[in-house]
């Protein structure tokens, strides 16, 4: 009997469909020969690869979970898979896609009129347009309800004045889905770039996300149109809706990145000779490795099931709060513990840990911190907000 595979020890990728597997194939290949020669440079030059963006849209990966409009239509095991491979290159190449996806084609698709729909889905699809999510703001945070962002009508137009934070894609942007407040609650608009009073402004010295565009949006009474207003939207829901959609790729894309963890921890310790043998034949670095394929599998299988109930029209955004949780801190430690076994070395760019760990300390912030998630499934099994 063949030993199981150490990247899928319970041989998941046996509960993928032909058509799944297809789809992660073709990722990995994308990711194997595109991102990773060019993603360590990328994340030390604080640069985004958008040269990417073209053969990513060629791909179909665009909006690839959604029906119509020049959208691929696969289903949401697939849209996982993609994640996952696209996070095992780097998150900051999986966050652009994801917000493309979820964050700004869904909400038009979802609650946009079908002028909407076929004015900026097929463009988007293609990569010929680019869209940003403004919901985050300064200080709001885990709590979007302090929304200061304000929408007022004045005649056929609204006109905006606020600003949000933590915005990626927000410089490279052609569209902003921005959530304001209004007398009629909160609603979405399509903001467009080079709308007077628009404004958008790198965020710069970070140390995580380094090969992906952060950004502050900022609205001085900037005039949109009825006709930018996704109609369908109105409530608080709208946006915590798409944030469940993004969270879902989230809990697929931290199984790729500890992965790619795992895979450089396993060829590190068979080739690096510490008190004549090899590291992998010391009891600790097995304890340590059996230990990161443990919390991989029990990840990587809460993904495959969740995306099933997704599928099936089941999935309750709860269910999404405790994968992102559970998936997203078992990656960062993962790429913790890998960037030790790594030694002195692992501190660099020459290896894929570190750029993965700085990069997880943010995944394990944006979409709803850790906490909100550990109060959103304790509310669910309590029936007690206590936020």
């Amino acid at each position: 009997m063949r030993s199981p595979d150490p990247a899928d020890f319970y041989d998941v990728r046996s509960l993928l469909s032909d058509d799944e597997q297809e789809v992660q194939d073709s990722v990995a290949r994308f990711v194997d020969e595109q991102v990773l020669p060019i993603i360590s440079d990328c994340f030390e030059e604080d640069r985004f690869p958008l040269e990417l963006v073209p053969q990513m849209a060629e791909m179909g990966l665009f909006g690839c979970n959604l029906d119509g409009y020049g959208c691929a239509g696969l289903n949401n095991v697939s849209y996982g898979l993609v994640c996952q491979e696209l996070e095992r290159g780097d998150s900051g190449v999986r966050s652009f896609v994801s917000v493309q996806n979820s964050l700004c084609m869904y909400p038009i698709h979802r609650w946009g009129s079908e002028e909407q729909k076929k004015r900026w889905l097929p463009e988007m699809a293609a990569g010929r347009l680019i869209g940003c999510f403004g919901l985050t703001e300064p200080d709001g945070g885990s709590d979007p309800g302090t929304m200061r962002t304000r929408a007022r009508r004045d005649g056929d137009d609204w006109i905006l004045n606020g600003a949000k934070m933590w915005i990626t894609n927000g410089t490279i942007a052609d569209l902003a889905i921005v959530w304001a407040a209004s007398d009629d609650g909160v609603l979405g608009f399509v903001v467009e770039k080079g709308t007077p009073g628009y404004e958008a402004r790198d965020i710069r010295r970070k140390m995580s996300l380094r090969a992906s565009i952060t950004s502050e949006l900022f609205f001085d009474d900037v005039r949109v149109p009825e006709a930018n207003r996704l109609p369908e939207a109105r409530g608080l829901a709208a946006p915590l809706a798409c944030l469940t959609q993004a969270r879902y790729g989230i809990a697929w894309g931290a199984v790729g990145a500890a992965t790619a963890c795992l895979e450089e921890a396993r060829e590190f310790a068979s080739a690096r000779v510490l008190f004549g043998r090899p590291l992998d034949h010391t009891q600790t670095i097995q304890r340590r490795l059996a230990d990161i394929v443990r919390r991989i599998t029990t990840a990587r299988l809460m993904a495959l099931q969740l995306g099933r109930l997704k599928d099936a029209g089941r999935m309750h955004f709860a269910q999404v709060s405790l994968a992102k949780w559970n998936n997203v801190r078992m990656a960062l430690d993962v790429a913790r513990e890998v960037r030790d076994i790594l030694g002195g070395g692992g501190i660099t760019l020459d290896h894929h840990a570190i750029r993965h760990a700085l990069n997880l300390e943010s995944v394990i912030t944006y979409e709803g911190t850790e906490t909100i998630h550990e109060l959103i499934v304790g509310r669910t099994i309590t029936g007690v907000a206590a936020f």
